[in-house]
């Protein structure tokens, strides 16, 4: 008798997690609320392109799919900030070599399902709305061509998204714990066409950042020489929110006096503005996990975070490689799988939503800063130099496999370094010294060895 896997969510997580289940013989049915995004363009305006970095590599590799995706990929070695007055400065992300790869969801989400498919034994159902989820038995009714089914299963897995309904049935459950918090900004997507050659308007090797403080554009790089351009901004503000921007005239004064470079780049940008949609970033934190040995939540259905570090799905994809690992250790004991799963992910996911949040200060109000620059340029320095020393913390979250909470807590120590080589006298004129360096080095050598 086959065993029987039921994934709820056929987002990424979900479609990836049909693959490493179908690669362990078992048989899924993954189910989707809405349609088949294949045959349906139902994203348009929601979809922050992703940026595929060190983890959810890995997990590709994980499931051998990893060559299938990096062909879909721009990589993208650093940030590009545009100033007030089209200035611009490029920030590396990490060393020569080193990029992150610029994708879209939905191309990626489609081809996920595609391969996931290819497998014996993996089947997709849409337009199938889980109504509810009997936790004890691993059984889930969903509403499918307006008829309610009972589906039973040895396993389900929620991997259906920040609103989970799988999760619902488990905060049903004793002593269930969970929050969200929906942040201040909402994102609006917009876009930058190719040219009529089909080439890049910008330099299509790099995260493109329009740093204004409160807020802040971004632009990353598509195959098609299109770049999906998304915007950060206040939902409710006195001068700068959406709540402001509520006629074309206001849109068009706002851009004129916040990103005026950008404007000869979106020809259709009160098009764009006006018909896609203004969408809420929340975080949301839950636990546990997993329950009874038969349900367990991945992704953003039991981390959701902002996007800000770029590794929401970074994350979910880490929970499959995390899941994967303890399924080889443990074998069809499912019971200790789960347990090891959800102590080793529920600190490091509360650690990634904290970086998250962090680094969206860094992006929108310290990219720009001349201290913020020059801190940067003494850590890559140091960290070229005395690389078992020093990592910046990027690194560590984007080219490394650190788990989140111990770069977190390193990454905090070492500010506290910088903070201190920040105040040496002449500091500026003489940041590459030997002096400096010596000092640095000999705090960093206080700090446990990476």
């Amino acid at each position: 008798m086959s065993k029987k896997a039921s994934i709820v969510g056929a987002g990424l997580v979900g479609s990836l997690w049909a693959i490493y289940m179908a690669k362990k013989g078992y048989k899924v049915d993954v189910f989707e609320r809405r349609p088949d995004m294949r045959r349906a363009d139902i994203s348009a305006g929601k979809s922050i392109n992703l940026a595929l970095s060190d983890r959810g590599l890995k997990a590709l590799e994980g499931a051998g799919i990893g060559a299938d995706i990096r062909n879909m990929a721009i990589p993208m070695k650093g940030r590009i900030m545009h100033d007030n007055k089209g200035n611009l400065t490029f920030q590396p992300y990490g060393k020569e070599g080193q990029a992150i790869l610029s994708i879209s969801r939905g191309g990626l989400n489609a081809k996920l399902m595609d391969l996931a498919e290819s497998h014996e034994g993996v089947n997709f159902h849409f337009n199938a709305q889980c109504l509810k989820v009997d936790i004890a038995k691993a059984e889930a009714k969903f509403r499918m061509d307006g008829k309610e089914s009972l589906v039973k299963s040895d396993l389900l897995f929620g991997t259906d998204g920040a609103f989970s309904a799988v999760r619902k049935s488990m905060m049903k459950t004793e002593r269930f714990n969970y929050s969200q918090e929906f942040i201040e900004h909402g994102y609006k997507e917009l876009s930058i066409p190719a040219n009529e050659d089909g080439s890049h308007k910008l330099d299509k090797n790099a995260l493109h950042i329009w740093p204004r403080g409160q807020f802040m554009l971004i632009a990353l790089p598509n195959l098609d020489g299109s770049f999906t351009c998304t915007l950060f901004l206040p939902y409710e503000d006195e001068r700068y929110g959406f709540n402001q921007l509520s006629n074309d005239d206001a849109v068009m004064g706002f851009f004129e006096e916040m990103f005026p470079d950008v404007i000869p780049l979106m020809p259709n940008l009160l098009d764009d503005f006006n018909e896609n949609p203004t969408s809420s970033l929340v975080i949301i934190r839950c636990f546990p996990w997993t329950r009874g040995g038969k349900v367990a939540l991945m992704g953003d259905s039991s981390h959701a975070i902002v996007p800000f570090y770029g590794q929401g799905m970074n994350a979910g994809f880490e929970d499959c490689t995390i899941l994967n690992q303890f399924m080889e250790k443990y074998g069809e004991d499912w019971g200790s799988i789960f347990e090891a799963y959800e102590e080793e992910r529920k600190p490091n996911a509360d650690a990634i939503a904290d970086l998250a949040m962090q680094n969206f200060v860094e992006m929108r109000d310290l990219t720009a800063d001349p201290d913020f620059l020059l801190r940067k340029k003494i850590e890559r320095k140091f960290s070229e130099d005395y690389p078992s020393l020093w990592m910046p913390l990027y690194e560590q979250v984007t080219f490394s496999h650190i788990p989140y909470a111990e770069a977190n807590d390193r990454g905090k120590m070492q500010r506290a370094v910088m903070d201190e080589i920040m105040k040496l006298d002449q500091i500026e004129s003489r940041w590459d010294s030997e002096e400096v360096m010596a000092e640095l080095r000999r705090r960093a050598e206080s700090l446990p060895r990476l």
